[in-house]
Protein backbone atom coordinates (compact mmCIF):
# COMPACT_ATOMS: atom_id res chain seq x y z
CA UNK A 1 0.00 0.00 0.00
CA UNK A 2 1.90 3.45 -1.44
CA UNK A 3 1.70 6.77 -2.44
CA UNK A 4 1.72 6.06 -6.55
CA UNK A 5 1.36 10.06 -7.44
CA UNK A 6 0.36 13.39 -5.92
CA UNK A 7 -1.29 16.54 -8.08
CA UNK A 8 -1.66 19.78 -6.53
CA UNK A 9 -2.18 23.06 -8.03
CA UNK A 10 -4.58 25.52 -8.82
CA UNK A 11 -7.67 24.17 -10.32
CA UNK A 12 -7.24 25.04 -13.78
CA UNK A 13 -3.50 24.51 -13.43
CA UNK A 14 -2.83 20.85 -11.65
CA UNK A 15 0.58 19.41 -11.62
CA UNK A 16 2.62 16.11 -10.41
CA UNK A 17 4.87 17.02 -7.54
CA UNK A 18 6.87 14.43 -6.19
CA UNK A 19 5.85 15.79 -2.23
CA UNK A 20 3.90 18.10 -0.58
CA UNK A 21 3.56 19.43 2.68
CA UNK A 22 0.49 18.63 4.92
CA UNK A 23 -1.08 21.24 7.28
CA UNK A 24 -3.33 19.91 9.82
CA UNK A 25 -6.52 20.89 9.34
CA UNK A 26 -5.97 23.11 6.64
CA UNK A 27 -4.78 21.00 3.60
CA UNK A 28 -1.58 20.59 0.92
CA UNK A 29 0.58 23.35 0.80
CA UNK A 30 0.15 25.15 -2.98
CA UNK A 31 -2.84 23.11 -3.25
CA UNK A 32 -6.62 25.13 -4.62
CA UNK A 33 -8.59 23.05 -1.76
CA UNK A 34 -6.08 24.42 0.76
CA UNK A 35 -7.71 26.87 3.50
CA UNK A 36 -5.41 28.81 5.98
CA UNK A 37 -8.25 29.08 7.94
CA UNK A 38 -9.16 25.42 8.22
CA UNK A 39 -10.87 22.90 6.09
CA UNK A 40 -14.62 21.33 5.61
CA UNK A 41 -14.48 18.21 7.26
CA UNK A 42 -13.09 16.23 4.71
CA UNK A 43 -11.91 18.84 2.70
CA UNK A 44 -7.87 18.70 3.21
CA UNK A 45 -7.22 15.78 1.45
CA UNK A 46 -8.82 13.73 -1.70
CA UNK A 47 -7.30 10.31 -2.47
CA UNK A 48 -8.15 7.83 -5.13
CA UNK A 49 -6.99 4.22 -6.24
CA UNK A 50 -4.81 3.52 -9.26
CA UNK A 51 -6.58 0.62 -9.81
CA UNK A 52 -10.00 2.76 -10.35
CA UNK A 53 -8.13 5.01 -12.38
CA UNK A 54 -6.74 1.88 -14.57
CA UNK A 55 -10.34 0.79 -14.96
CA UNK A 56 -11.58 3.95 -15.79
CA UNK A 57 -8.80 5.01 -18.19
CA UNK A 58 -8.49 8.38 -16.24
CA UNK A 59 -5.12 9.25 -14.71
CA UNK A 60 -4.58 11.54 -11.31
CA UNK A 61 -4.82 14.99 -12.54
CA UNK A 62 -7.69 14.10 -14.90
CA UNK A 63 -9.64 12.32 -11.72
CA UNK A 64 -8.93 15.58 -9.76
CA UNK A 65 -8.23 13.83 -6.69
CA UNK A 66 -4.67 14.83 -4.89
CA UNK A 67 -2.96 11.28 -3.96
CA UNK A 68 -3.21 8.30 -6.37
CA UNK A 69 -2.28 5.12 -4.03
CA UNK A 70 -2.06 1.98 -4.78
CA UNK A 71 -3.10 -1.83 -2.58
CA UNK A 72 -5.36 0.04 -0.38
CA UNK A 73 -9.08 -0.24 -1.12
CA UNK A 74 -10.30 3.32 0.10
CA UNK A 75 -14.13 2.82 0.68
CA UNK A 76 -12.87 0.84 3.58
CA UNK A 77 -11.29 3.83 5.42
CA UNK A 78 -14.21 5.94 6.30
CA UNK A 79 -14.33 6.55 10.00
CA UNK A 80 -10.95 5.50 10.07
CA UNK A 81 -7.18 7.25 11.08
CA UNK A 82 -4.39 5.73 8.73
CA UNK A 83 -1.22 7.50 7.89
CA UNK A 84 0.41 8.47 4.17
CA UNK A 85 4.24 8.59 5.11
CA UNK A 86 4.40 10.42 8.32
CA UNK A 87 1.04 12.08 7.94
CA UNK A 88 -2.02 10.90 10.36
CA UNK A 89 -5.00 11.16 8.42
CA UNK A 90 -9.03 10.45 8.78
CA UNK A 91 -11.42 9.39 6.27
CA UNK A 92 -14.32 11.07 6.46
CA UNK A 93 -16.56 10.45 3.59
CA UNK A 94 -16.87 8.85 0.23
CA UNK A 95 -15.28 11.48 -2.78
CA UNK A 96 -18.22 10.88 -5.32
CA UNK A 97 -17.85 12.14 -8.73
CA UNK A 98 -19.69 14.73 -9.67
CA UNK A 99 -20.85 16.72 -13.19
CA UNK A 100 -17.96 19.34 -12.92
CA UNK A 101 -15.58 16.66 -13.21
CA UNK A 102 -17.51 14.54 -15.88
CA UNK A 103 -17.77 17.85 -18.12
CA UNK A 104 -13.45 17.82 -17.92
CA UNK A 105 -13.54 14.04 -19.00
CA UNK A 106 -16.10 12.37 -21.02
CA UNK A 107 -20.01 11.42 -20.45
CA UNK A 108 -20.51 8.37 -18.72
CA UNK A 109 -17.59 9.13 -15.83
CA UNK A 110 -20.16 9.94 -13.24
CA UNK A 111 -21.82 6.67 -13.28
CA UNK A 112 -18.08 4.49 -14.10
CA UNK A 113 -16.97 6.04 -10.47
CA UNK A 114 -19.94 6.20 -8.18
CA UNK A 115 -18.90 4.79 -4.86
CA UNK A 116 -15.07 4.45 -6.26
CA UNK A 117 -14.71 7.94 -6.42
CA UNK A 118 -12.25 8.24 -3.93
CA UNK A 119 -11.94 9.32 -0.29
CA UNK A 120 -12.37 12.51 1.29
CA UNK A 121 -9.99 13.21 4.46
CA UNK A 122 -8.91 15.25 6.99
CA UNK A 123 -5.42 15.76 7.81
CA UNK A 124 -4.69 15.25 12.08
CA UNK A 125 -0.69 16.11 11.68
CA UNK A 126 1.58 17.97 9.90
CA UNK A 127 4.19 16.43 7.72
CA UNK A 128 5.71 15.72 4.09
CA UNK A 129 3.80 13.17 1.58
CA UNK A 130 5.83 12.23 -1.11
CA UNK A 131 5.52 9.37 -3.89
CA UNK A 132 6.35 6.16 -2.99
CA UNK A 133 4.80 6.78 0.60
CA UNK A 134 3.50 4.24 2.64
CA UNK A 135 -0.04 3.63 3.66
CA UNK A 136 -0.78 2.60 7.25
CA UNK A 137 -4.47 1.62 8.26
CA UNK A 138 -4.65 2.34 11.89
CA UNK A 139 -3.99 5.20 14.32
CA UNK A 140 -0.24 5.37 15.19
CA UNK A 141 -1.23 5.34 18.90
CA UNK A 142 -2.95 1.60 17.91
CA UNK A 143 -0.32 0.06 16.91
CA UNK A 144 2.12 1.41 20.13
Amino acid sequence: MRVEAITVGLSEALEPVASVRAVPGCGLEGDRHFRPNGARPGGALTLIEAEVLEDVGLTGPQSRRQVVVRGVRLNDLVGERFTVGDVECLGVDLCEPCAHLESLTRPGIIDELVHRGGLNADILTAGTISVGDAVVVGSPAAAA
